[in-house]
């Protein structure tokens, strides 16, 4: 099992309960999109699953292991294993795109060899590769201050492709991409999770991507599960249900410029 939590409880400092009694297993190869408004928890979930918050309550196994209870060369070892795609990359702002993307692979690399790619590219043939698969591989000396928000986002996304880790877990990766760019990513995350049978877990504000590149759709409100299905079970008035704390409509991408293939589970989202 990739992710398995029993009942896991997360307060913040402040009192705030964040997430209450969630469970959820997701074998070694599974692909899941969490959806539901905002402040629902999944931020915080994700961030729990990267090792990044100790739960409160509850149980958790992360890639086999309760990273609670490693020491802190293992807990360092098992961080490496599990890449994280933020909504707001932390991108030094003077770095280059190359040194970005390459930093992917520091947690794996000798302290020599990491040490040196800070200094001088070790792979620039590896890195402009998967800057090439978010289609911005012309920034790959560019630096990140330099880039828009999207480029930023896709540089993150390009990161985590490099470093092929085991688990990837990815909070709004496309939020300031544009519907048709927004696609694309989600699709080659989809393509590289599938291609290495590694786990995705992705949070996602935009529903019709969920339905329609994931097999597994988890809504989460205030902090709770409030379904675990497939996307063909899942009705529009779950949706609505599920977003009932939103005055706007049912998240989704603006009509995207291009066909997409089949599915069944892609459809117009109703207003609340």
């Amino acid at each position: 099992m990739s992710v398995d939590l029993k009942g896991v409880d997360f307060a913040h400092p402040n009192g705030h309960q964040a997430l209450r009694g969630i469970s959820l297993e997701v074998a070694h190869g599974g692909r899941v999109a969490v959806i539901g408004p905002s402040g629902a928890g999944k931020t915080t979930l994700l961030r729990v699953l990267a090792t990044a918050l100790k739960p409160s309550g509850g149980a958790i196994s992360v890639l086999g292991a309760n990273p609670w209870q490693l020491g802190r060369s293992r807990l360092r070892r098992l961080r490496s294993r599990i890449g994280m795609v933020y909504q707001s990359p932390p991108l030094p702002p003077r770095s280059r795109a190359i040194t970005a993307v390459l930093a992917g692979r520091l947690g794996r690399w000798s302290w020599w060899k990491a040490l040196a790619s800070l200094l001088y590219p070790v792979d620039i043939d590896g890195a402009h590769a998967m800057l090439a698969r978010m289609e911005i591989a012309d920034k790959l000396f560019e630096r990140c201050d330099r880039l828009s928000g999207g480029q930023l986002q896709r540089v993150g996304v390009a990161r985590v492709l490099y470093q092929q880790p085991d688990l990837i877990l990815t909070d709004e990766p496309v939020s300031a991409v544009d519907p048709a760019l927004s696609d694309r990513v989600i699709g080659e995350l989809n393509r590289e999770a599938q291609a290495r049978n590694v786990t995705l877990i992705a949070s996602l504000h935009a529903v019709d991507l969920a339905l329609h590149w994931f097999p597994r759709i988890v809504g989460i409100r205030n902090g709770e599960v409030a379904f675990d299905l497939p996307p063909v079970r899942i009705t529009d008035a779950m949706l609505q249900d599920l977003y009932a704390s939103e005055t706007a409509v049912v998240p989704t991408q603006a009509a995207l410029p291009f066909d997409l293939p089949a599915s069944g589970t892609r459809r117009k989202l109703v207003r609340l």
